[in-house]
């Protein structure tokens, strides 16, 4: 199993085992964090890290992992660059990728939903990098997928649950809140996990659908892996029984309409003011209290006292420190299985 110069656009495009492999050499690092075999496997060696939106922790953790690893991360803002757009001229996706290859070990992308103007784009925009690149091609958020923080979610409820999570409920909640969330994250977790045998439960209000695809991905994941997957829109049966709670807000499917006829301020209003109609929606003591004892984990960063209460995630079942860690050691395995010196 050989994963150098292997793109990461979604954890859905590698298989199992290299999934297992990625997750092995995340808890190695994270044990043996500066004295690894691996750790000079960058020696002067530079990940191009592209953001065309900004971020809370990615930076930080690509660029300390890229150091631990002997290398180095450079922070690029498409905006402050001659990249050719649908609105001006300059260097096509093809002559930056020719480019950036010949002077780095791997390119990193972050493009959300403000940075495009229809779902699907910026996928379509990784896919184009990894066309032309001829060195990997990572995802650190985009549109659809987010499959490093997938790693560390999974990272985070082995280090809690053990690693055999097989038959484990994760309840995946929509939570209300006032920051606009991208579905990226959550698209993410639900594929890596179904595609690990956890039994998946998806609960969100009525219209805030995720992608269909996506929906039927995991639904074909739960039937291979022997776990389950299901969609619901209660909060007594969601969090009945659950193992892990991960609450999070997301957009509905408008935000795109809606930032294109009113502009991105005006659509994130209309979201917000649509999310703060479902009260009951936040992960509360009262609500843990309905599951198996469960461990509380969030990407970050948490919108505290909307999607989950300070009472939760700052209690002792909380994890979401841990996993914001586990973002470090997992781009640290990604990054030596996938353009390491060899």
């Amino acid at each position: 199993m050989n994963l150098h110069g292997r793109d990461l656009l979604t954890t859905q495009d590698w298989s199992v085992e290299e999934i297992e492999k990625t997750l092995d050499l995340s808890f190695d690092f994270k044990k043996n964090r500066y004295n690894h075999p691996l750790r000079n496997c960058l020696d002067r060696r530079t990940f191009m890290m592209f953001f065309y939106n900004p971020s809370v922790r990615t930076r930080q953790s690509f660029e300390a992992a890229a150091t631990e690893l002997g290398g180095h991360a450079q922070f690029l803002e498409p905006k402050s660059m001659r990249l050719k757009t649908s609105k001006s001229a300059g260097e096509t996706v093809q002559d930056a990728a020719e480019v950036m290859s010949r002077y780095s070990c791997g390119i990193g992308l972050r493009v959300l939903e403000t940075a495009i103007e229809e779902y699907g784009q910026g996928h379509e925009l990784l896919e184009e990098y990894a066309e032309y690149a001829s060195v990997p091609i990572i995802s650190m958020a985009h549109d659809k997928f987010h499959p490093c923080q997938g790693f560390a979610d999974v990272m985070g409820m082995r280090l809690h649950g053990g690693k055999d999570l097989k038959g484990k409920k994760l309840l995946q909640v929509w939570g209300r809140g006032a920051l606009v969330r991208s579905w990226c994250s959550i698209q993410e977790s639900i594929l890596v996990n179904t595609r690990l045998g956890m039994d998946v439960t998806l609960a969100h209000p009525e219209g805030y659908d995720l992608d269909p695809e996506v929906i039927k991905w995991c639904e074909e994941n739960a039937d291979a892996s022997g776990g389950e997957f299901e969609i619901v829109h209660d909060l007594e049966e969601g969090y009945d029984g659950a193992d892990f709670v991960y609450s999070r807000n997301w957009m509905t499917a408008d935000f795109y309409d809606n930032m294109n006829k009113h502009g991105v301020d005006a659509a994130k209003k209309i979201e917000i003011e649509r999310a703060m109609k479902y009260d009951d929606w936040i992960s509360t003591k009262d609500w843990m209290a309905k599951t198996n004892n469960a461990f509380f984990t969030h990407c970050g960063p948490v919108d505290r006292n909307s999607e989950v209460t300070d009472e939760v995630v700052d209690s002792e079942k909380s994890i979401v420190y841990d996993v914001a860690e586990n973002r470090l050691h997992v781009q640290k395995a990604i990054m030596a299985l996938t353009m390491g010196i060899k």
